[in-house]
């Protein structure tokens, strides 16, 4: 019976695109940033954040670009109509740490707003217009969060 409320509460896509980030994380960490780095013609990194609820670390893995020596990372989350946990994370907590080539850098978060938005919107969608397709899809406005190193 559980196995039942399980399929109705995920989706088969779901629960593939959650094993595909486990199973692309562990590549990442097993070669050392050297493999599983690239997905889909995009850059990954490991994004570390703080359970806003539970306090537990998270992981996950995520396509990203750079802007000078800040990260960013389109919050499109597969263009559905909520926002990511992640995201939802670094809004209560913006202290985080990226696994980027193999090395984990500290930095904090914010969300880009007017100008900066604008800008790093319309970088991130020139290099990967699926970003202007998922935001036809979803009623809500995608965010892009930015991370400056600490230190």
């Amino acid at each position: 019976m559980k196995n039942i409320v399980f399929w109705k509460q995920s989706s088969i896509k779901d629960i593939l695109i959650k094993w595909l980030m486990f199973f692309n994380a562990l590549l990442i960490r097993v070669s050392g940033g050297r493999l599983g780095n690239r997905m889909a013609g995009q850059d990954v990194l490991i994004l570390h954040t703080t359970g806003r609820k539970s306090g537990l670390p998270r992981a996950i893995p995520i396509a990203y670009f750079r802007d000078g020596k800040n990260f960013f990372i389109v919050a499109s989350n597969w263009a559905r109509d909520k926002h990511a946990d992640w995201y939802f994370n670094l809004k209560s907590n913006p202290q985080a740490s990226l696994e980027v080539d193999g090395k984990k850098i500290s930095v904090v978060a914010h969300e880009a707003v007017g100008d900066e938005f604008a800008r790093l919107w319309k970088f991130a969608s020139e290099r990967h217009p699926q970003y202007l397709a998922y935001q036809e899809k979803t009623s809500r406005r995608i965010p892009i969060m930015v991370f400056e190193p600490v230190g």
